[in-house]
């Protein structure tokens, strides 16, 4: 994005019945996806009432995603990368009809519940590497950018409406509605994969007519003070002060546990990052990337510290829109930051290390905030987690002075339009 644009491009749903397709798919499922995850976190505290059983579906979540995030990324640089993706969103929508099954044979085992978020979160990170890979071969290389913010604006758009949507779903019939309603949006994504064209890997090749991925993701992370500098602030951010799994415990003592109630509160951390997504136009022009990811996480920190203690509705709410904003301003200067410091020939590894923490981290996260609240409070968990988070971030920018320094190397004059080896680098400065 260039000059006084700001806002976003809608060129590449124009442009592309593919890339239009999917967007569509990738939207309705992400929207199924966080209904899903509500009627989840609310089932388990039906069945165990503790910040433990609701923190354990971090535990449940975040494990398979590191465990089959990096072998994904494997695949997505030596298969046929829209095979892996059919098959893996086959394996969500089962994984969300056995949910559907569970809930209306009234299932009272905590266990087979989580088994079977456990499944349908393996499949999501074996494909997710590939996934991320599709729009730079859908679109222009000068439209790519564009499709990634379109992206994360419909992901932004389910998390505000997805969550009031799962409350009144929940309230009105029960959790079996919500999970139906995730298996449908997973089948309508199914339909929009299976009508794209085949995208093997480009590349070298290497015996068998495969490509031999490169390899090293991990060593050039921790051989670039810039990357793991950034990686290690979102990180700490999220391990530290993820307060999605205490909002039940939450919910239950301060708001009389209105199921309603617990969806304005998931919904208010998107109303903050949707706002920040439409403007992001704004950040993605500010130089001093490093420095920006560092601020915006503190402040996410210092948002859910205050949320801990905050008592009423509106003060809460506010709370964590105001985190949702911080958030969406440090994902986005993260991508840009691990897109330009990257070498081409590293960028897939590196993507599937980034997505790995980006998605673990959080539900690691809720794991640990629900475990220390069991044994403390759920305002305990909260101020100490921000507070704690704030301390690390602190030390990630005092110890690295190339990630506090950073600024976004300037666009050359003239530049051409960028190709497509160089569309992952582009999408990282315009998203």
């Amino acid at each position: 994005m260039r000059g006084r644009a700001r806002f976003l491009d809608t060129r590449p749903l124009r442009s592309s019945q593919s890339f239009r397709d999917l967007w569509i798919g990738t939207s309705v499922s992400q929207l199924g996806g966080q209904i899903a995850n509500v009627a989840v976190l609310a089932q388990v505290w039906d069945l165990t009432g503790s910040p433990v059983g609701t923190g354990a579906i971090g535990l449940a979540t975040g494990l398979p995603m590191v465990l089959f995030g990096l072998l994904g990324g494997t695949l997505a640089d030596t298969v046929d990368r829209r095979a892996v993706v059919r098959a893996t969103t086959a394996g969500q929508l089962l994984a969300a009809a056995g949910l559907c099954a569970q809930a209306l044979a009234d299932n009272r085992d905590v266990m087979l519940l989580l088994a079977l978020v456990a499944t349908g979160t393996a499949c999501s990170a074996l494909g997710a590497p590939a996934r991320r890979t599709f729009p730079v071969r859908l679109l222009p290389g000068d439209q790519v950018a564009a499709g990634l913010a379109l992206t994360n604006v419909s992901f932004q758009a389910a998390m505000l409406a997805g969550p009031a949507m799962a409350g009144l779903i929940i309230a009105r019939w029960d959790f079996s509605a919500a999970y139906a309603t995730q298996a449908v949006a997973m089948a309508a994504s199914m339909l929009a994969v299976i009508r794209l064209p085949s995208m093997e890997p480009q590349g070298a090749g290497a015996a068998g007519g495969r490509r031999r991925p490169e390899r090293g993701g991990w060593g050039i992370v921790l051989r670039r003070p810039t990357l793991w500098g950034s990686m290690a602030t979102d990180l700490s951010a999220t391990l530290l002060a993820m307060p999605i799994a205490l909002f039940p415990l939450v919910n239950e003592i301060r708001f009389e546990g209105n199921p309603q109630t617990l969806g304005l509160l998931l919904s208010a951390v998107a109303v903050g990052g949707i706002a920040a997504g439409l403007l992001s136009g704004t950040v993605t022009h500010w130089r001093r990337g490093g420095l920006v990811q560092l601020s915006a996480a503190g402040v996410w920190g210092l948002a859910l510290a205050c949320f801990g203690l905050a008592g009423p509705l509106w003060l809460a709410l506010g709370c964590l829109a105001v985190a949702g904003a911080a958030d969406t301003v440090s994902v986005v200067t993260r991508s840009a930051l691990v897109q330009l410091e990257t070498p081409d020939a590293y960028r897939g590894r590196v993507s599937s290390v980034e997505h790995v923490i980006g998605v673990a981290g959080p539900e690691l996260g809720n794991f640990r905030g629900g475990l220390l609240a069991s044994t403390t409070s759920a305002s305990f968990s909260l101020v100490t987690g921000g507070l704690s988070a704030i301390l690390a971030i602190a030390a990630v920018a005092v110890t690295n002075r190339a990630l506090r320094s950073y600024r976004t190397p300037p666009a050359p004059a003239g530049a051409p339009a960028p190709g497509v080896a160089d569309t992952a680098a582009a999408a990282g400065q315009a998203c």
